[in-house]
């Protein structure tokens, strides 16, 4: 729902109801219930919904049984923190088209639903797309379906965004 107060942050940061609609993007509401899912080796804890939070473990750990590394690289994210990746990107000077095709507006992040992640493989350059060609990304392509996660941003998406071999979505019930 999109809300006055993040009609007015979306406006301020120049990106219109018609450029949204265009776009196709579907508003996404933030999480209400956020449990720790995993923490990284420099403590930093990273909150998914509950049921995300288990697919993830689960998938975590079958692909280790596999003898293939996955690490989260990002998850839950608030639409405040989402405004101010933004806001971040425009006051460097990026056109808020080009910021648009790899960061969600406020408000439209899949990661505001506490069900998004992005995966790493130790070792690798994070939220990069050389990622594809890590025995992380072949495993999660063949496996991840099995624990609920699906590719939310393949090459030509309809929603716009760049590829993004990294972001991976819980769907199932």
């Amino acid at each position: 729902m999109l809300t006055p107060a993040l009609a007015q942050s979306l406006h301020v940061l120049g990106i219109t109801p018609a450029l949204l609609q265009a776009r196709g993007l579907v508003a996404c509401a933030e999480a209400t219930q956020l449990t720790v899912a995993d923490t990284n080796e420099e403590g930093r804890e990273f909150l998914l919904e509950p049921a995300a939070a288990s697919a993830w473990q689960a998938m975590k750990a079958a692909a280790a049984r596999d003898g293939v590394a996955l690490c989260l690289v990002s998850a839950f994210r608030s639409v405040g923190r989402q405004t101010e990746i933004l806001r971040d990107k425009l006051a460097a000077g990026v056109l808020v088209e080009e910021a648009l095709r790899w960061v969600a507006p406020p408000g439209y992040s899949e990661h505001h639903s506490g069900r998004a992640i992005d995966i790493g493989a130790p070792g690798e350059p994070a939220l990069d797309e050389s990622f594809e060609t890590t025995a992380a990304f072949a495993w999660l392509q063949a496996h991840a379906g099995a624990h609920g996660f699906t590719l939310s941003y393949p090459r030509g998406n309809r929603s716009g965004y760049g590829y993004e071999p990294w972001h991976w979505c819980f769907r199932a019930a």
